[in-house]
């Protein structure tokens, strides 16, 4: 050994205090920290940015109500709706804005439920999730929507379609298409697509519950080749720490997404780069309107999607509720599914999904590969599964093909070959259950 060792070991040697080991504590000060305050500037940082995340998800219309109200002046449909239709198209309401005087007047059946008043009243005291009224006066006149209107419901602790707000999970009661389709004015769509303003309302009642085609401005493709609707469901936005891809097809990471969405599909005021978008066979809408190079003078969007991309990220799949699930039967299925069921081939613990790019051939999976064409790699995703009981409505996959979970288990018994029993199935379900 050469000199140099030694010399380091009687350095060490001599800093440490009685018990032989150096008191590192004492003599240095809290990482990233302020010696002897106790403060934290990073700490500090990432609360203030969870802060403005959460603000810009529940709240932030990045300026879209320039297109929601004053181009296709929604908000004079939304003014001649009451509580309850509104409610009925999936609409949430969120009760902690609600004055508590106010909510027991609801409670006591003293506020007209059936009264496009009472809407509006609840627009003023931004209460409706995910969207924002515009008030001259007491009139309403223009609208604006957020990342909650889709990605967020309510716990139903007040009423149905009423309570705490909870963010994250899909809402899928959300009619999308059939709000939209009351718009007055829906030119600026149908010259997007090249067809008539009936064309586009009859395609936006045809998405259904829960449901939204995120690519129909890119490629036009309103309709599978089966005739179904080509709308995919809506996925849940918690769960993504540590997930590569955001959505249900390649197309990118959560910010990337965010980017995406605010800018083309909320109809925000950004800036937003996506070459892939000028293949013009693949998406001949996006690249004749040139959507992968969107310039606005102010950006209302950039700075945000830092904040926002931590927060989203922050959001931790739910936990089922108790006596949702068979203990007995989950511990049972837990062992099929790292064994003779092989979803965790894919499907890995902790994550569950794979950690990398999760990305599949709609061979890989045993289906067809429509929705997969319409992204720019052509797979789909292997999507997590935590929190699955949070968007069972509507079915599973990108298009809710599988109404429930032991739909999907039979899809992978026959398609993989498995050999699973009438018992072995249903543990399994109970596990994806539990999860």
């Amino acid at each position: 050994m050469s000199f140099r060792p030694y010399l380091v070991l009687l350095i060490l040697a001599a800093s440490c205090n009685g018990s032989g080991r150096r008191d590192l504590d004492a003599q240095q000060p809290p990482p990233h920290g302020d010696a002897g305050t106790g403060t934290n500037p990073l700490d500090e940082q990432v609360a203030r940015m969870l802060a403005e995340g959460k603000q810009t998800f529940r709240f932030d219309t990045f300026g879209d109500e320039a297109f929601w109200g004053g181009q296709l002046r929604l908000h004079e449909a939304v003014a001649t709706v009451s509580p309850k239709t509104a409610l009925a198209v999936g609409l949430k309401v969120d009760m902690d804005a609600i004055p508590a005087d106010v909510a027991e007047q609801i409670k006591n059946g003293q506020i007209d439920l059936d009264a496009p008043a009472t809407t509006l009243a609840l627009l003023q005291l931004n209460a409706v999730v995910g969207v924002t009224g515009h008030f001259e006066g007491d009139k309403l006149s223009s609208i604006g929507i957020q990342c909650a209107l889709c990605h967020s419901t309510v716990d139903d602790a007040f009423a149905p379609g009423i309570g705490h707000r909870l963010d994250g999970w899909p809402n899928r009661d959300l009619n999308v298409g059939a709000i939209v389709a009351l718009a007055p004015d829906l030119s600026p769509m149908a010259t997007l697509l090249g067809v008539s303003q009936e064309t586009v309302r009859r395609v936006l009642n045809s998405w259904g519950p829960g449901k939204f085609d995120a690519e129909l401005i890119l490629d036009g493709k309103a309709f599978r080749p089966d005739g179904g609707s080509a709308a995919a469901l809506l996925p849940p936005a918690f769960g993504q720490a540590g997930v590569a891809v955001h959505t249900w097809t390649g197309w990118g990471s959560t910010t990337h997404w965010n980017a995406f969405v605010a800018n083309l599909e909320m109809h925000g005021k950004g800036n937003f780069f996506d070459r892939r978008l000028d293949d013009a066979t693949k998406f001949p809408i996006a690249a004749r309107n040139r959507l992968g190079h969107i310039t606005n003078e102010t950006d209302m969007i950039s700075a945000k999607l830092p904040a926002l991309q931590l927060y989203q990220l922050a959001l931790q799949p739910p936990t089922p509720p108790p006596g949702s699930f068979d203990k007995d039967a989950a511990e049972r299925g837990d062992k099929l599914f790292s064994g003779k069921g092989k979803c965790a081939s894919c499907h890995f613990d902790e994550l569950y999904t794979e950690a990398g790019w999760p990305m599949h051939t709609a061979a890989e999976i045993g289906i067809d590969d429509f929705q997969a064409k319409r992204s720019p790699d052509g797979m789909y995703r292997t999507s997590p599964l935590k929190g699955l009981f949070a968007h069972a409505k509507g079915g599973f996959y990108h298009d809710g093909r599988f109404a429930t979970l032991l739909d999907v288990v039979n899809h992978y018994n026959s398609f993989m070959n498995l050999g699973l029993t009438a018992a072995e199935k249903a543990d399994l379900v109970e596990y994806l259950k539990s999860l």
